[in-house]
């Protein structure tokens, strides 16, 4: 405990990294995690236990402990209690600090590509958005210290995030380039190479949930798809063009949720997903992620309660969170030799 020595602050750093001990640095750590090891330590029944909770502090304190996709240290894991890792998140309010806002109708909470960058990103990597919108993922990219590209169909939309994401503060100094395009023809690999990287660590996706909210009178725009088929084979295309642009081993995050077709429920979500396992993914996870109104339903909870009991279905509560890990490229002739 001779290298305990610096501040026991209430709050651990906010972007989740805790960096490793250097001797005779001070560190940081959080009052309420610290307390909680001592008295650990004090009510051990044992002496061999007691020495071996303070020794498990000891390397908390003095090492860090790092896998390959994200900063998270596993030796101070207590103190990550704002990263989530349940599959089902009651979010009742979105963010709406800094450069966030709520004015786009249909971007996504800003706390959703906050937990997939802290989990599946390290600090100084890159994430792609091929549906950028207001420019949400970028903006939380500058406050995570991760660097970003956005493509976005729609240049009035594009000129407006561009606006946001540079009035938020870039004290990790990284970059957040923010483009217009069709992502199902973009030149990703061009755009790439212009920012002077081979591949891309996170893919956030958040994709039009076909035609609930149309988003432009661009034909070319996921929204304005005819059928649900159209929609599916444009987001092939999109599928088609950024994974080759994702690393081997790194992850896409797809937001999407269903939709309601003349009383039928369409499984949008779960179709969404078979293209993309079509692709070299397996599924990793699937979230839940609630939220209590949308635009179109605000101030109309009593008008759509009716109508559920009327017509017998059930009120949209819920979107999903789907996590795909990019598979290793098998090479050909070593799977025919073995």
């Amino acid at each position: 405990m001779a290298n305990l020595q610096g501040s026991l602050g209430e709050d651990s750093a906010p972007n989740g990294h805790l960096a490793a001990h250097t001797p005779g640095e001070a560190i940081e750590l959080r009052r309420d995690v610290l307390v909680s090891e001592m008295d650990q330590i004090i009510h051990s029944h044992t002496l061999e236990r007691a020495r071996y909770y303070l020794k498990r502090l000891q390397t908390g304190i003095e090492t860090a402990r790092t896998g390959p996709i994200n900063d998270i240290n596993l030796n101070r894991w207590k103190e990550y209690d704002y990263i989530l890792t349940d599959s089902l998140w009651v979010m009742p309010n979105r963010d709406s600090s800094g450069a966030h806002i709520a004015e786009y109708w249909g971007n996504y909470i800003p706390q959703i590509p906050h937990q997939m960058m802290l989990r599946y990103t390290k600090r100084g990597e890159w994430a792609l958005d091929p549906f950028a919108g207001s420019g949400t993922t970028l903006i939380e990219c500058r406050r995570l210290g991760r660097n970003g590209i956005g493509i976005e169909i729609n240049p009035s939309v594009v000129e407006r995030a561009k606006e946001l994401i540079t009035s938020e503060p870039n004290p990790h100094h990284i970059s957040t380039e923010m483009m217009v395009g069709d992502s199902r023809t973009f030149d990703f690999e061009a755009a790439m190479a212009q920012a002077g990287i081979a591949k891309v660590h996170l893919l956030m996706m958040h994709p039009p949930y076909h035609d609930i909210i149309r988003f432009s009178n661009d034909p070319n725009d996921l929204s304005n798809a005819e059928t649900t088929a159209d929609f599916l084979a444009m987001w092939g295309q999109v599928l088609d063009r950024v994974t080759p642009c994702l690393a081997e081993n790194r992850f896409l995050a797809l937001v999407i949720g269903d939709k309601y077709v003349q009383g039928e429920w369409i499984p949008l979500g779960f179709h969404c997903m078979s293209e993309v396992l079509k692709r070299g993914y397996t599924l990793r996870s699937i979230v839940v992620k609630n939220f209590e109104e949308t635009r179109g339903k605000r101030r109309q909870q009593d008008l759509w309660r009716y109508r559920a009991l009327a017509g017998g279905f059930y009120i949209f509560k819920h979107e999903y969170v789907m996590i795909f890990k990019k598979r290793t490229a098998v090479n050909p002739e070593s799977e025919t030799e073995s």
